[in-house]
């Protein structure tokens, strides 16, 4: 994903970015097998919590999935700071990122009963992910104080994980609340600008990760189905469940949005770069996979009783997951400076204002139809918005 030919050249602050440089002389930096690999893990990850949530779909089943998938979903993006700093390449770089692939699928495992005494194992495999990753960072030719820096603010994380697997319960759910708090202060204790981040391998995986995830809401689609047989109805509601995911999957790349978050990325010198690398690829990235997981939560139940009127919880999971989505989208394109914004704010509180009444009115169809109905007007207005501009100047070009 290195932005092509032809792209203008950006100075930042008089520092010029990667983005200017011939391709000759940047040699482009892929994602590799190993790490798509790595990946199938965080499909199970986001499996258990989506399966975690629509078993306890209350205010606490809800704050449970929030801190699991906060505490994961860090050190997860940590590892893929590692691979863009040093990519596996060498044998020994991948045995020891096939470890903490290990340790990542034992948390994943622990999902279910986490809070029920997995949280021992959870939080043990956890200092296993951390310890994984602070060693290979060490060997990654960044400054060693930064990287020593680094792990003991993630040891300190690990050790509220452990500490709170053993105790369980109200307390267990606290002191992972006070590791996922840490968290946001992490960025700001760490020499940021000592961790070198390549734009175009950076975003590409993160872009990975995302459909990754909408993947998740199709396995929704079959696990709701299971074995019922199949009618008009079920096959409608399925096709409405994927409409959806392709709309979410178009406001995340729509015209080429990844490439063009790389181009901006990488006109960025390094201290501007990682620090808004932490605030839309860890914290905003958070928030869009928090709205596929509950989006998913609220499918499997839409595609298994398309007919009947759903619970408020499962109408709520569903509309909150798409308008989540579009929030945090919008403020992340905002960011990287793309357009237009407001269509996609006035449709997450559509969603919300429209969706809710519909599935818990009408029914489960006529909630995702809604959906649907309204993400196509959003993305059609901006897509002829979009065109507009490009067909007058068409027209204004004389002709000879």
């Amino acid at each position: 994903m290195v932005p092509r030919a032809g792209r203008p050249v950006i100075h930042t602050r008089g520092v010029i970015s990667d983005a200017s440089r011939p391709a000759a002389a940047r040699p482009e930096l892929r994602v590799s097998p190993l790490e798509l690999f790595f990946d199938l893990v965080f499909v199970f990850t986001v499996t258990q919590l989506t399966d975690s949530l629509a078993h306890h779909l209350d205010p606490s089943g809800f704050a449970r999935v929030l801190v699991m998938l906060a505490v994961i979903w860090w050190m997860y993006d940590a590892f893929i700071w590692l691979t863009n700093a040093m990519p596996p390449q060498t044998h020994p770089r991948r045995g020891l990122l096939l470890l903490g692939m290990a340790g990542f699928l034992v948390i994943s495992l622990t999902v279910p009963h986490a809070f029920e005494g997995s949280g021992v194992a959870f939080g043990w495999a956890y200092v296993l992910v951390v310890a994984v990753h602070t060693g290979m960072f060490a060997r990654a030719g960044v400054s060693r104080r930064a990287v020593a820096r680094m792990g003991q603010l993630n040891l300190v994380n690990a050790a509220l994980v452990v500490a709170g697997g053993y105790l369980q319960g109200t307390t267990e759910l606290l002191l992972w609340t006070a590791a996922f708090a840490l968290q946001f202060a992490n960025p700001y204790l760490v020499d940021l600008p000592q961790f070198q981040l390549r734009s175009d391998h950076f975003v590409e995986r993160h872009g990975l990760v995302m459909i990754i995830a909408f993947g998740e809401s199709v396995i929704a689609i079959g696990v709701g189905i299971g074995d019922a047989h199949l009618t008009a109805t079920l096959i409608a509601a399925a096709m409405l469940v994927l409409a959806v995911c392709v709309g979410l999957w178009w406001a995340y790349f729509g015209e080429d949005d990844d490439e063009r978050a790389v181009h901006f990325m990488a006109g960025l010198d390094d201290a501007r770069r990682n620090r808004l690398a932490v605030r839309l690829y860890n914290l905003g990235h958070y928030l869009l996979l928090l709205g596929v997981i509950l989006l998913a939560t609220g499918a499997k139940s839409a595609v298994a009783h398309p007919e009947e009127v759903l619970h408020t919880d499962t109408a709520g999971a569903l509309a909150v997951g798409v308008a989540l989505f579009l929030a945090a989208n919008t403020a992340i394109r905002r960011t990287i400076g793309l357009s237009p914004l407001l269509p996609r704010l006035v449709g997450a509180a559509a969603v919300l204002a429209l969706g809710l009444p519909l599935g818990t009115r009408v029914s489960a169809l006529a909630e995702l139809a809604g959906t649907v109905a309204l993400l196509a007007v959003v993305l059609g207005f901006e897509e002829l918005r979009a065109r507009r501009p490009a067909a007058q100047r068409a027209r204004a070009v004389p002709v000879d």
